[in-house]
């Protein structure tokens, strides 16, 4: 009998041996399988704009970006996302040297923790964190520090005090997401405002996924780089995939001082060098489309919201309703539930729904056991199916 490849050693690196299949992949498959509604993973059921899939259509028969765009990304798009920073926000980047454009949020990411942290660095993350925070950080040997967010007054909090004491000489970065994955949270001024300050008091890189920008339903969303003393310590992060509904086509950025975005595209260069040639001539327009089209777009998914957070109320959970985001994030305990894994294991077979449990975004288990997240930016009526449904639960 031949010997194992690779010998007794384990073939995935220790860095990576703990992640395995994601849980949304694992939740996919159940709804496939049980032909249950997917509420789990975050994807829109309908396309974007029209006019914008007929621009990327326009591309790919004019020859734009069928073959290798330029490393930084085309110059249309590195305009039109300087042009939506100021327009937004009134952040001025200059499009050569100030806006990377990468293959989606994800790589965003990936590339901004591997070019910026050494080995042993600490990296403080809002927990419950977006799965792939975790990986990115292992992989490039740094160690993650979560800070909690809690429940409070119907949404969840920062403990400014936990987030000051998380830091410690070995700290080299905060890597926050506003508006919250899964939580729905968005930081408030007084939470940013201290953020700020920690970040020049103690000379910290800051690192802010901000692709739910345009999904903020009370309030308005503030990017920390507009903060004093924030623009040159920060990489900000957003994509096209949530703000248009194009979630396939993998387009995203980030915008940072000329120092950062040399150093994170020394990483995304040898991770996939270039991507979505097509695609990033139509979000070029995309980010051009008018105030109307933002403004629906939000007031869309906050009927949505309320749709879905009613019917939960109804079915007997308790909801913590997003300021922001796709998701809405429930406690299963008075059902008289005590493991979100277990209750998401089972819901389709008894009610023909997927969602996902929150433990799987925390180091603190217990801080999410009865936590389940689930995603409302379906069609109106396959969530009203789905609130029919989930009725069940409360009979």
């Amino acid at each position: 009998m031949s010997a194992p490849v690779g010998g007794s050693r384990p073939l995935l690196n220790r860095r990576l041996a703990s992640f395995g299949t994601t849980i949304f992949a694992e939740m996919s498959a159940l709804a496939t399988r049980t032909g249950s509604i997917n509420l789990g993973q975050g994807f829109p059921d309908t396309d974007g704009p029209t006019e914008i899939a007929e621009a990327a259509v326009r591309a790919i028969r004019d020859g734009r970006g069928n073959q290798y765009p330029p490393g930084p990304g085309v110059p249309e798009l590195r305009l039109a996302v300087a042009a939506h920073q100021e327009r937004f926000y009134g952040l001025r980047y200059d499009p050569d040297t100030e806006v990377l454009v990468t293959a989606g949020a994800t790589e965003a990411i990936a590339a901004a923790l591997l070019a910026l942290l050494e080995p042993g660095d600490e990296v403080i993350a809002l927990e419950p964190f977006y799965d792939s925070y975790a990986a990115c950080i292992a992989m490039a040997g740094a160690t993650r520090v979560p800070v909690t967010l809690r429940p409070r007054d119907g949404s969840f909090g920062l403990d400014l005090d936990e987030l000051r004491a998380a830091v410690t000489g070995r700290t080299r970065l905060l890597l926050l997401n506003t508006p919250h994955n899964p939580t729905g949270t968005v930081l408030g001024p007084a939470e940013l405002a201290a953020v700020a300050e920690l970040a020049v008091e103690r000379d910290l890189l800051v690192v802010t996924d901000e692709v739910y920008e345009h999904l903020v339903f009370e309030g308005s969303h503030v990017p920390l780089a507009s903060l004093p003393g924030m623009r040159e310590r920060t990489v900000t992060i957003s994509s096209a995939g949530k703000t248009f509904s194009f979630t396939g086509w993998k387009v995203g950025w980030i915008t940072a001082t000329p120092a950062l975005v040399a150093a994170v595209r020394s990483a995304k260069q040898f991770l996939t060098y270039v991507s979505s040639g097509p695609f990033q001539y139509a979000v070029a327009e995309a980010l051009a489309l008018p105030d109307t089209y933002y403004e629906q777009f939000r007031a869309d998914l906050r009927a949505r919201r309320d749709l879905l957070a009613d019917g939960l109320e109804r079915a007997g959970l308790t909801v913590h309703r997003p300021q922001g985001t796709y998701f809405i994030t429930t406690d299963i305990a008075p059902l008289g539930e005590r493991d979100g894994l277990a209750f998401c294991r089972a819901l389709p077979e008894r009610c023909g729904v997927v969602a996902i449990p929150n433990a799987v975004f925390y180091d603190d288990k217990e801080a999410g056991r009865t936590q389940v997240r689930w995603a409302f930016c379906k069609r109106t009526v396959v969530l009203q199916e789905a609130v029919e449904r989930l009725g069940r639960l409360a009979r």
